[in-house]
């Protein structure tokens, strides 16, 4: 199956050195270039593709807020892969709550770009390892903010125990094989467990699980 690609980036010969890269694969085909998130939003309405690939700085429109309406959208499946030159912990923050399913600086290696998008088009998640270490050293470290509704631990009443064991081992970074391994069970059956954790939850991918963990202390510094 062929994934369908939505590249948008104001800098031309960035977007045209992406767009080359993915057309380049016999897997992905992009459909449609976008010069701001306006036009980003727009192309991914009009052609449906399985990622939309967003530049954080575009004029009209960011990044951040193209994945916000991009993510909402209950006519398209799109997920948004964001790329950034700016290595800074509030985009990230900003870019995983708006709804992305993946996070990269700009200087990624041609392989790693690629990668990228068919974990995201295959409905992971995936963050580049120096974004993902800073983003849980600073949950670790930022006190809990407190908000109207439940405390965080009561968001984790709706989950079996087994369901709670899984978030607590995603948190952790650990792959499905991995819980599988450690709850002694199947794939399949992890897969069942991180679909109805994300469900009762109302988390979107495995990233907002990562943070669900964290924000609930369910895993904790050291961990």
């Amino acid at each position: 199956m062929t994934i369908r690609v939505v590249v948008a980036d104001d800098q031309e010969l960035v977007r045209s050195g992406f767009v080359m890269i993915l057309d380049a694969q016999p897997d992905i085909e992009v459909v449609a270039e976008a010069g701001d998130g306006a036009a980003a939003v727009e192309a991914v309405r009009r052609h449906d593709p399985d990622v939309a690939l967003l530049d954080i700085r575009m004029p009209l429109m960011d990044g951040i807020e193209a994945t916000r309406v991009i993510c909402a959208g209950t006519e398209s499946d799109c997920r948004a892969l964001v790329l950034t030159t700016f290595d800074s912990d509030d985009y990230v923050h900003e870019a995983l709550y708006a709804g992305a399913s993946g996070f990269l600086l700009k200087d990624v290696r041609r392989d790693d770009l690629v990668h990228a998008v068919r974990v995201v088009a295959a409905g992971d998640s995936l963050l580049a390892p120096s974004v993902a270490r800073r983003l849980v050293a600073d949950f670790v470290r930022r006190p809990r903010e407190r908000s109207v509704g439940p405390e965080p631990s009561e968001r984790l009443d709706a989950l079996t125990a087994r369901e709670r064991e899984t978030l607590h081992l995603l948190g952790r970074g650990l792959s499905n094989a991995e819980i599988a391994v450690e709850l002694v069970v199947s794939e399949h059956t992890v897969k069942t467990h991180v679909s109805n954790v994300l469900a009762k939850l109302g988390l979107r991918d495995r990233i907002q699980a990562v943070i669900c963990a964290y924000e609930t202390g369910l895993v904790s510094a050291g961990q």
